[in-house]
């Protein structure tokens, strides 16, 4: 690798009196010019992707619907290929244990006993600026093994089980559509998806390859092939710029939009040289059906997000089609999030959400997956079970074709399948959610227990989504005392308010002042009620980012 020359990239807004401790050992010269030509060629083609995705929004309101794409229909007809073979440390996915970047998880998670840590620093993770800084630096700690510690306020202490025994790391950047407004080229912030994959991949790529391992990615929030196709552009870059062989990074994507569910055939494809699978989700998919088909009227209004499971015909037609997909083409396919915590306090209750964690992951491996997620250790062992019946000794289950699945193109959207209606608890529990998500990601924090569950920013995104799309339908409710009552912009304001009074009296005045309620509420309001539909919460969140 040649001497890079010097960084046009300025690092601003940053108090030097509190910047995170060791950020140098991250911010070097060469990996911040490294950033910047990542910056400078590929920024203006992302710019051109969010347009269209603009486009494309504009074209389903017109529609209403969306169909698989023509003009790709010769990469969808050809058997021949397929995505190259899995790495070693990729091969047996059966359990991935999902989290942010902070030290404690660093250590929890690497240690759970999953195969795979999703270390997140998208949706799992608020990026403030010392997550983004401190999140790289405990990644590199971890690969170097110093990154034991104990903990100054419960005495405990945190330190890595032998190598062998520690989960593999795929890293999640950011989506596209975030900036990072602490690191600017000639005046404009770098995506945030180039800070976080630019930095972890020039400190870690050939730290890994010495580790037996590599550097792999989750892509969050893929709209489209053509999104897919800029990611294994900057992916040939990256890795001549450090020197590592081609098909060194592999990338396993998150099919988590409804335009991206009609192109998982091609987002392989284009990255079949560094492709590694395809995973199914739940929230953010839901999310962007609301998003995408907002205008679309009745037949698009989704019930109570927790009434919409994954065997709802139009999810399971996705998640099927995921399958067959993914095996057809040689690759890895993902199931979805067990989100529940345990809790040991209510042994009742415990036993009934792990009852249903199981039902869940044996649902899974029996329609073909080859691993899935959750969100606690304490959850590997009962995932882990549910595979390891059906995949025994194999590693992974793709020689099941699933050539039984015939998805149509209008299966993916028939949410009036859903027998499940909008009730009145339901937009309480979008407005209690959404509140205490909010105000816990304002103060830095992206995973959440919430009401026993593990909740991260796609839950407050169907949450508010959700409470736009009734509004703006005028949904009337049909559940207990309340039915007759309409989803109106009053009725949510007033729900909000009896939440914020709430959770005044539930925590002490001094908790309350010192938290970010007020402007949770006030967020959550907004982007719930405004006329003009936010893209994404994040987007005006993040301007209230300490």
């Amino acid at each position: 690798m040649s001497a890079p020359a010097p960084s046009p990239l300025a690092i601003v807004d940053v108090d030097p009196a509190r910047s995170p401790e060791r950020q140098d050992e991250v911010l070097t010269d060469a990996a911040l010019a490294f950033v910047a030509e990542l910056h400078r060629r590929f920024t203006p083609r992302r710019d051109e992707l969010l347009a269209r995705r603009a486009e494309r929004r504009a074209e389903i309101a017109r529609t209403s619907t969306l169909d698989f794409l023509p003009e790709t229909a010769q990469i969808r007809a050809d058997d021949s290929w397929k995505v190259a073979g899995a790495p070693a440390a990729l091969t047996d996915r059966r359990v991935e244990i999902t989290g942010p970047t902070d030290r404690k998880m660093t250590i929890n998670a690497l240690n759970s006993g999953a195969k795979v840590w999703l270390a997140d620093f998208e949706d799992a993770s608020a990026p403030t600026w010392e997550n983004v800084v401190g999140g790289q630096l405990n990644l590199i700690d971890a690969y170097e093994r110093r990154i034991d510690f104990t903990d100054t306020r419960t005495g405990k202490s945190y330190a890595l089980k032998p190598a062998e025994e520690l989960a593999t790391v795929v890293m999640r950047p950011r989506g596209w559509h975030l900036e990072e407004r602490h690191l600017v080229v000639e005046g404009r912030p770098v995506p945030g998806a180039l800070v976080d994959f630019g930095l972890y991949f020039f400190h870690n790529a050939q730290r890994l390859l010495d580790l037996g391992k590599g550097p792999y990615f989750y892509l969050p929030k893929t709209e489209s092939h053509l999104e897919a196709r800029l990611w294994n552009e900057i992916f040939v870059f990256a890795q001549d710029y450090v020197g590592v062989p081609q098909g060194t990074i592999r990338a396993t994507v998150l099919i988590e939009t409804i335009t991206a569910a009609y192109e998982m055939e091609e987002i392989l494809y284009e990255l079949r040289d560094h492709a590694s699978g395809l995973n199914a989700g739940r929230w953010d998919y839901l999310f962007s059906i609301v998003k995408n088909f907002r205008d679309g009227g009745a037949k698009f209004v989704l019930p109570d997000r927790n009434a919409v499971t994954m065997t709802a015909p139009f999810m399971r037609a996705y998640t099927e089609l995921l399958v067959r997909t993914c095996h057809k083409r040689g690759a890895h396919a993902i199931g979805g999030m067990a989100a529940f915590i345990p809790n040991r306090k209510d042994p009742e209750a415990n036993e009934q959400a792990l009852a249903k964690v199981k039902n869940d992951k044996d649902r899974e491996a029996g329609d073909g997956f080859d691993g899935s997620w959750v969100a606690h250790p304490d959850l590997v062992p009962v995932a882990r079970a549910c595979f390891d019946a059906v995949l025994g000794d194999r590693p992974h289950q793709k020689h099941r074709l699933r050539e039984d699945v015939d998805v149509k193109a209008a299966d993916l959207i028939a949410v009036d399948s859903l027998a499940a209606r909008p009730t009145y608890q339901g937009l309480v529990d979008a407005v209690q959610v959404g509140t205490r998500y909010i105000e816990a990601w304002l103060r830095g924090l992206g995973a959440v227990a919430i009401f026993g569950l593990m909740e991260d920013a796609a839950t407050a995104e169907i949450s508010r989504s959700q409470i736009w799309q009734w509004v703006d339908a005028g949904v009337v409710f049909q559940d207990g005392e309340h039915a007759g009552t309409t989803a109106t912009a009053d009725l949510v304001r007033k729900i909000a308010a009896d939440e914020l009074a709430a959770i005044r009296t539930e925590l002490s005045e001094d908790a309350f002042a010192a938290g970010k309620w007020q402007q949770a509420h006030d967020l959550l309001l907004k982007v719930s009620l405004d006329a003009d539909y936010a893209d994404f919460l994040t987007l005006p969140a993040y301007e209230l980012l300490d």
